[in-house]
């Protein structure tokens, strides 16, 4: 099993919809969960949005990263998910690859209702892209199974066929 933490400012949408995507969709093989730096109530419009797809976190909290930090899980990957995040991570010793992919803050969003859910939207889409584009490459590479010696965060470009090069990783 592969274990993920997804990690956003807030804890209260991006890492929320990255997480639950990858429980949905990763087929038993990996395990996700999700913390943030501030974490905050979960977005009501990213609750929607996940719901519109026949996925329902409603009961969802947002959680400390340095809480999970502190209580020594271990995760094979750390992905943040937002700009903040990356550069104000803890370091997780045990961690093997860390992966930085930012998307768009779903809280900035102003605007209608209707024009807010839009917005949440694109994300939403994209950040399922990105999650199925992992798993893809999480399974090609088989690195739960490796022999290489764990690592910390260092940025290197992480590029799929169907990503730019904004993401990082090692």
């Amino acid at each position: 099993m592969t274990r993920v933490l997804f990690i956003c400012t807030h804890n209260s949408g991006r890492s929320q919809m990255a997480e639950a995507y990858l429980n949905l969709l990763g087929g038993g093989d990996f395990e996700a969960e999700s913390a943030g730096l501030e974490p905050r109530a979960v977005n009501p419009y990213v609750v929607r949005a996940m719901f519109e797809q026949g996925i329902d976190i409603s009961d969802a909290v947002s959680k400390s990263v340095f809480e999970t930090f502190k209580a020594g899980k271990f995760f094979d990957y750390i992905i943040t998910v937002c700009d903040d995040a990356d550069p104000e991570c803890p370091i997780y010793p045990s961690m093997s690859r860390c992966i930085h992919y930012p998307f768009h803050d779903t809280s900035s969003y102003t605007g209608t209702p209707e024009d807010t859910i839009a917005q949440v939207r694109v994300v939403r889409d994209a950040i399922k892209e990105f999650v199925l584009q992992f798993i893809l490459d999480a399974r090609r590479l088989n690195y739960q199974n490796s022999k290489e010696k764990p690592v910390v965060c260092q940025a290197k470009p992480y590029m799929t066929k169907n990503t730019s090069s904004k993401g990082r990783a090692i």
